[in-house]
């Protein structure tokens, strides 16, 4: 057998496809590996259905909005708009705060769990509402509660794992979105058919409260298994050998988290002048990829097709997320963005035009769902490029949320008003102009970046970089002997070693 993998990897596409699902390489000490498998449960398990309940409940918001709760509510005129809004301008309030706190490493294990429960306290009130202001105030409430999520559990990703692991399982936690998208659109078809009237509730309000029944029992698993950060107080199923060697896996140049001083510091690098923009632009570009279900209204589907056939946007959306998230460790960057771009971009040329077969907007719709490419890539760019500072990363990360929400809030009225659904003559324009944008960043922040570390290399490229010269120094001696590995091979061997301590204690 291993004689097969090794005839494998020779073959190029035979090597990319060994190391999308080699997670536990033979390479690693049989320590690492065991440690790997935990952190895997632990992490990846709650961290996806976590991710899952959140995107759950947003996309509860649309699919009760097409299925009865838009007459229900007499809201007749752009409310769905204000419901987001609603939602984003406090997402965008507690963006920062709540990421100072989640950067915190004795906080950090019980931060996420504590915030779900309120979710799914919320939840249950939603279904409870009688008017539209209702709606707005806990839709507010819910998007301060959220803010931490999604950067949050980035950022925990990125402290446990070396960026070949990183991509592999960024890839599998973010198709939670797409599912927990996909699930409400069952979800609704069945509740408005199994359970509309039930106690007095209507199909739509069934659907909030189902969601609060599913997201409470797993806010509890996190409570149990919830790591936190390397540097947090050590968890129960991790022994105090496993915990030192993940806390030797990945060297870092700080361990405070975000203070006054991470400010300065990152604002005069140049990863957080690509990632922001970038971050703006996709927000903007990939808004109307959750309207699908507006068109099928209006061209006079039931309400159950309303809410099945957006469903496969979610799924091209986890599929695609999954896929490049994972290619992005073997393969280029650049190349996969550009891949999901074209997608996109055809998309919208379509929808921009208009006047085409419904054949061809389903496809566009559709194609629609490998936006999901795209904030993976990004996301996991980041944790790439600033692994060694939590600070950076988290300040970036949770500046990439603000800003890009910051705009949700209000461009979208201009673009996308709910009155003009679901033609929207002046959005779809707009959203390709966007869609070219984030990709124009992208590509010059890659190019930039790669050139801009070879004269800043970084603490894990410093050390791999000087043990390469002691390496080629002391075969330059033996005529006859081997030569040394490549600086590659050299960082995932630095990581483990215990001068990587040392270092950061100097």
């Amino acid at each position: 057998m291993p004689g097969i993998i090794r005839a494998v990897k020779r073959n190029k596409v035979g090597a990319v496809v060994i190391s999308v699902f080699d997670w536990y390489p033979s390479s690693y000490p049989l320590a690492e590996r065991k440690l790997l498998r935990k952190l895997d449960l632990a992490i990846l398990i709650y961290g996806s259905l976590s991710f899952f309940c959140r995107f759950l409940g947003q996309q509860n918001v649309t699919n009760a909005y097409v299925s009865g709760m838009k007459e229900d509510l007499a809201a007749y005129g752009n409310e769905l708009n204000y419901y987001k809004m609603s939602y984003n301008a406090a997402y965008v309030a507690g963006q920062i705060p709540l990421m100072v706190l989640q950067t915190k490493a004795k906080i950090a294990p019980y931060m996420l769990p504590t915030l779900q429960i309120t979710w799914a306290i919320i939840g249950f009130c939603q279904s409870r509402i009688r008017k539209s202001w209702h709606l707005y105030l806990l839709r507010a409430l819910t998007g301060f509660l959220e803010a931490s999520s999604f950067g949050g559990t980035h950022l925990i990703l990125g402290s446990w794992f070396k960026n070949e692991e990183l991509f592999k399982r960024a890839g599998v936690w973010f198709m939670g979105n797409s599912l927990g998208s996909m699930f409400s659109g069952y979800l609704q078809a069945a509740a408005y058919r199994n359970l509309n009237g039930v106690l007095g509730l209507s199909g739509w309000r069934w659907l909030f409260v189902i969601h609060g029944i599913i997201t409470l029992p797993i806010s509890f698993l996190g409570f149990a298994f919830w790591p936190g950060l390397p540097t947090s107080p050590r968890r129960w199923f991790i022994s105090e050998e496993e915990h030192a060697l993940a806390v030797k896996r990945i060297p870092t140049v700080e361990k405070e988290g975000i203070t006054w001083k991470t400010f300065k510091y990152t604002l005069s690098r140049p990863m957080f002048w690509f990632c922001v923009p970038a971050y703006v632009f996709l927000c903007l570009a990939h808004y109307w990829t959750n309207y699908m279900a507006l068109w099928l209204k209006w061209a006079g589907y039931s309400v159950a097709m309303r809410n099945i056939l957006p469903t496969f946007i979610d799924l091209v959306r986890a599929i695609s997320s999954w896929l490049g998230t994972t290619l992005a460790g073997s393969l280029s960057l650049r190349g996969l963005f550009t891949f999901q771009f074209s997608f996109v971009l055809f998309a919208l040329i379509v929808l921009t035009i208009w006047n085409v077969p419904d054949t061809l907007k389903f496809m566009a719709f559709y194609f629609g769902g490998f936006s999901g490419m795209a904030s993976p890539i990004l996301y996991s760019w980041v944790n790439f490029e600033l692994k060694e500072n939590y600070g950076e990363r988290g300040l970036i990360i949770s500046s990439m949320m603000t800003m890009g929400f910051m705009f949700q809030i209000w461009v979208p009225l201009l673009t996308f008003p709910a009155v003009e659904a679901p033609q929207w003559s002046h959005g779809y324009p707009a959203a390709l102009v966007f869609e070219v944008a984030m990709w124009s960043c992208l590509m010059l922040g890659t190019w930039f970046m790669r050139r801009w570390k070879q004269k800043h290399p970084d603490l894990e490229m410093q050390l791999a970089q000087e043990r390469e010269q002691d390496l080629s120094a002391a075969s330059s001696e033996e005529v006859d002997s081997e030569k040394g590995p490549t600086v590659r091979e050299e960082i995932l061997d630095v990581q483990s070693s215990p001068n990587v301590v040392a270092t950061k204690r100097n």
